[in-house]
């Protein structure tokens, strides 16, 4: 779990944060901080907490119990909402007006002087690759031209934190990537980034550390790579072969506890990926197969996701 840190050092403290709806726990009691330039992954199923969380974070909902605190100040407070920029998951900006008019009603409404607004909408238009279509009507822009819009509005007041729920769901690889640039180097330049996301591959390329939620309650608070240290038993290996295989026959190789194939690959996972990768060339040798690849794993943090999500449900069984 993350150590407890000053609280000057920290962007968010959140202390047994509770939210009920109809008499339903969404979340339960959950308590973490995340420090001032971190990149802070918020991960979970679907329905696990995670948007409400969010939401009472930015001061949408209210909770039933608990607090949450942005650099000290209330969550939901005008001064917490002044430092804070939000990209929700379910939000669009205004179709029917250009993209720069959406950014200039933006300005106005945190009392932006005309010269400072107009000076930020240019620079992130630039850098979103909007510009040139800053002048269109927001109804002709692509689902990705638009969410990068989005984030042009998140970061015009210049916030200190950036809340992000799931930015990337749905996009094209190119805008996908370049988001994810940006937000890099928003992190390397000192914003405190939470990012809410289903992507385990994005966060474990942008995260310094991740909280895992499932069914309202907090599972593990972590670094990445801490949280793959947890889940030694995922260790795989993963092999191609040119030739048509049955499944079974290598489900019989020593050491392997279970064989997923995925497209053209199949993945066994084991307790010692080393010898069961010599196993694996002497058994394509012994069968006249072409060995196309052959990878040792070690686990993802989708795995570890996994097992210890899966390890909640065993213990609450």
């Amino acid at each position: 779990m993350l150590k407890p840190r000053p609280a000057a050092n920290n962007a968010i403290e959140v202390t047994n944060l509770t939210k009920y709806y109809n008499g339903n726990i969404a979340v339960d009691g959950i308590s973490f901080a995340v420090t001032k330039g971190s990149f802070f992954g918020f991960l979970g199923p679907n329905g696990a907490g995670k948007t409400t969380t969010v939401r009472m974070l930015t001061g949408v909902i209210q909770p039933n119990k608990g607090k949450a605190l942005l650099s000290g100040l209330p969550a939901g407070s005008i001064e917490a909402k002044q430092i804070s920029g939000v990209v929700p998951e379910m939000a669009n900006p205004y179709i029917d007006i250009s993209a720069w008019h959406n950014l200039m009603l933006m300005a106005e409404l945190y009392g932006m002087p005309g010269n400072m607004a107009k000076e930020r909408a240019g620079y992130w238009l630039h850098e979103m690759g909007l510009f040139p279509r800053k002048d269109n009507l927001v109804k002709e822009y692509s689902k990705g031209m638009k969410q990068r819009l989005i984030l042009c509005m998140a970061l015009l007041p210049d916030p200190q934190i950036l809340f992000l729920d799931e930015p990337t769901s749905g996009l094209d690889v190119q805008s996908s990537r370049l988001i994810k640039d940006i937000l890099r180097s928003l992190n390397a330049k000192g914003k405190t980034i939470f990012l809410t996301t289903h992507d385990m591959d994005e966060a474990n390329q942008l995260c310094d550390y991740v909280a895992i939620i499932n069914k309202g309650s907090l599972v593990a608070v972590d670094a990445p790579e801490k949280l793959k240290a947890t889940t030694d038993s995922r260790h795989s290996v993963e092999v191609s072969f040119g030739n048509p295989i049955e499944l079974d026959s290598l489900e019989k190789l020593a050491g392997v506890r279970e064989v997923k194939k995925q497209g053209d690959k199949y993945r066994l996972y084991t307790n010692n990926s080393g010898q069961l990768a010599i196993s694996l060339a002497k058994y394509s040798e012994s069968n006249g197969l072409t060995l196309v690849s052959l990878n040792t794993l070690i686990p993802s943090l989708e795995d570890a996701f996994v097992a210890l999500t899966d390890k909640e449900e065993t213990d609450n069984g």
